[in-house]
């Protein structure tokens, strides 16, 4: 079936052997990265230079905002699910976040830092409407992507790599131009880039939707007063964000109670609700998706610890240090398709890896690149800079390591789910990446050189955190390439069926009953 569906699918044809819909999602969320990442690059310089946060503080401001940019997807999942479709949340989500981006341009004076300044509400807010705009965008995009293709569509992995590379040459560029913008003519103009990047991302997807196929459609009908209703819960998610950012705390809590919520939810539908097969399936997401917490909150260092640690310790010359963000989405550009052609090479041979040993292998990768960036900086002399090529070093294996995890974490999500909870168990994978972001605030407050004295202690004390991270997560990677032939099993790939395949069984199983119930004498309904 796969094959027919490439060589016929739908009359507007395809592009390079793919839906030309992919295309379409691929230059949407290419303008939405840009955005963000842009404006990702420079946060964790805009709190510590701009409002004068100290490094621990800025730190945990840093990992609440990441965290919540990922919580919020089980909401907007959610509502897509039940009511409003998959593209109307995506575009909704747009809107909120354009103007959000926007916002950022507007940057306040500061004379004293935060303490007391009232333009800070204005930061907050922004912050609080690009939250909830990814809420609604980030998993409902991502979900779309999977519906263009049947289950069993071998092409499903190398369609969210080339997903995953659009979002990293929008990555690339917004922490180019953006971070380039921001630290030389000032905040504003680099979060203004971002802002109109986003509106770049609304406007394509936008005139290009028949392209669609119409995918992501609501599941029933829905009313005016039903869709208005939920735009004004958006509204009401960016009030309560605006609360929970200025209290980064709070933010912990709630990641606390959600995920054991949201986690003992996905089980017990999956033990009361789903057949044994599909049952499993969620199990081995769930395994998944805890082990995407670690890889979560130690990459994510790189937009908060790494960050400064470039800008300070690193031999970088006159470049400004958020531009160094581009460096991992740039591997991935250039990576993402010998990953794809990889995989594809070694299943006709019989030889991939499973999903869980990639998992396995992508932790290793990440481990070994902090490992390499402290034995670089040993290299030097005391208190002399690092060289540059020891941060090329760390994001290239944290690029190679999050290849093996994050586009594959996608495709596994989007295989392994029934329909009805496409939204829901992609939400949770973006849950568990929040949870991620948030411990990564918190490791990256550890590594505040405001705790140290003396030349160089502030350098030490980020190494060693380095250190010691990096070693834990080489030894879960190896645990997790152990155990990945167990949760294999659980897959059960080999029974994976599409929808209206499993539908057509059922309903010829169905038929079967009925007649073989007749010629007993048995009622099929009652069953006397």
């Amino acid at each position: 079936m796969a094959t027919q569906y490439a060589e016929s699918g739908d009359a507007r044809g395809t592009l390079l052997g793919h839906p030309k819909g992919l295309f379409v999602l691929f230059f949407a969320e290419m303008w939405e990265r840009f955005s963000y990442y842009g404006m990702r690059a420079l946060l964790i310089f805009y709190l510590t230079q701009h409002w004068l946060y100290s490094d621990s503080e800025s730190g945990v401001i840093y990992g609440a905002y990441t965290a919540l940019v990922y919580i919020t997807p089980v909401l907007g999942g959610y509502l897509a699910d039940k009511f409003l479709g998959q593209r109307k949340a995506v575009l909704y989500g747009a809107v909120l976040l354009t103007f959000g981006h926007f916002l950022m341009g507007f940057e306040g004076e500061t004379t004293g830092g935060h303490e007391g300044n009232p333009a800070l509400a204005v930061f907050w807010l922004a912050l609080s409407f690009i939250i909830v705009g990814s809420g609604f965008l980030k998993a409902n995009i991502s979900v779309i992507v999977g519906q263009l293709y049947p289950r069993t569509d071998v092409r499903r992995d190398g369609a969210y790599t080339i997903f995953y590379m659009g979002i990293n040459l929008g990555a690339a560029l917004g922490s180019l131009l953006c971070g380039y913008l921001g630290q030389t003519y000032g905040w504003s103009y680099g979060f203004g880039a971002a802002g109109f990047g986003m509106l770049a991302g609304l406007i394509v997807f936008m005139i290009f939707k028949p392209l669609l196929m119409g995918r992501g459609e609501p599941p029933k009908p829905l009313s005016k007063g039903v869709e208005w209703s939920i735009y004004v819960v958006g509204m009401v998610a960016v009030a309560i964000i605006w609360l929970l950012i200025q209290y980064q705390s709070m933010v912990g809590w709630l990641l606390l109670v959600a995920g054991v919520i949201l986690v003992g939810y996905v089980i017990l539908t999956a033990v009361i609700k789903l057949p044994p097969h599909d049952r499993d399936r969620i199990f081995a997401a769930m395994f998944l998706i805890l082990g995407s917490i670690l890889f979560w909150a130690l990459f994510e260092q790189a937009g908060s610890s790494l960050n400064l640690y470039t800008d300070r310790y690193a031999d970088i010359g006159s470049v400004p240090a958020s531009m160094f963000q581009s460096i991992n989405a740039i591997y991935i550009v250039l990576l993402g398709p010998v990953f794809a052609g990889l995989w594809t090479w070694l299943g006709r041979r019989g030889l991939e890896p499973s999903a869980p040993a990639k998992f396995g292998l992508g932790l290793m990768q990440l481990g070994a690149g902090f490992l390499v960036l402290v034995a670089g900086a040993a290299l030097g002399a005391d208190g002399a800079k690092t060289a540059v090529i020891f941060i090329f070093l760390i994001y290239l294996l944290h690029t190679t390591g999050e290849l093996c995890l994050s586009p594959v974490g996608l495709s596994a999500m989007n295989r392994l789910a029934p329909a009805h909870m496409a939204s829901l168990i992609m939400g949770t994978w973006f849950f568990a990446s929040a949870t991620g972001n948030f411990v990564a605030g918190l490791i990256a407050a550890a590594t505040g050189s405001e705790r140290a004295s003396g030349e160089g202690a502030g350098q030490q004390v980020v190494l060693d955190v380095y250190n010691q991270i990096g070693w834990i997560a080489v030894a879960v990677g190896v645990a997790v390439l152990l155990v990945s032939p167990l949760i294999k099993k659980l897959m059960h790939l080999d029974t994976l069926q599409d929808e209206d395949e499993k539908d057509a069984a059922e309903r010829v199983f169905g038929q079967q009953e009925i007649g073989e119930a007749g010629a007993a004498g048995i009622h099929p309904a009652t069953g006397k």
